[in-house]
């Protein structure tokens, strides 16, 4: 498998998507990294020579914020919105939905799973 910025990307795979291995890098970026580095994006990363390999490395090392660094980033961002206390920050704190969608259906991702709460027991009328 070729390494490329530290992380393993399949081999079998053409070199634009397997690039979308990377974590921080998506279809527009992958793309535009393959025209930078002069690579044809339909190539298998298998067929990749070193030269092309460590160009795409120094051009996402000089350029972009990825792997690591960017994970560390994302989460320093939500521990900054979490000190302020600021409205995404409660959010966030409190494990619902940060970004205005509805909680009282459809917020399981974020809510997990159900919790149920036991309904009033009726009571049995007697005749």
């Amino acid at each position: 498998m070729p390494r490329v910025v530290g992380v393993d990307i399949p081999s079998d795979k053409k070199t634009e998507f397997a690039l979308q291995y990377i974590y921080g890098i998506g279809s527009k970026l992958a793309k535009d990294l393959c025209r930078k580095a002069n690579i044809d994006g339909n190539v298998r990363a298998k067929d990749l020579t070193e030269a092309q390999l460590s160009a795409l490395a120094g051009i996402i090392d000089s350029d972009y914020v990825v792997e690591g660094q960017l994970r560390r980033q994302v989460q320093q961002n939500i521990a900054r919105l979490r000190d302020i206390s600021c409205y995404r920050g409660l959010r966030h704190r409190r494990g619902l939905p940060v970004r205005g969608q509805r909680t009282r259906t459809n917020a399981r991702t974020r809510k997990g799973p159900r919790k149920t709460v036991a309904g009033k027991k009726s009571v049995k009328e007697m005749r």
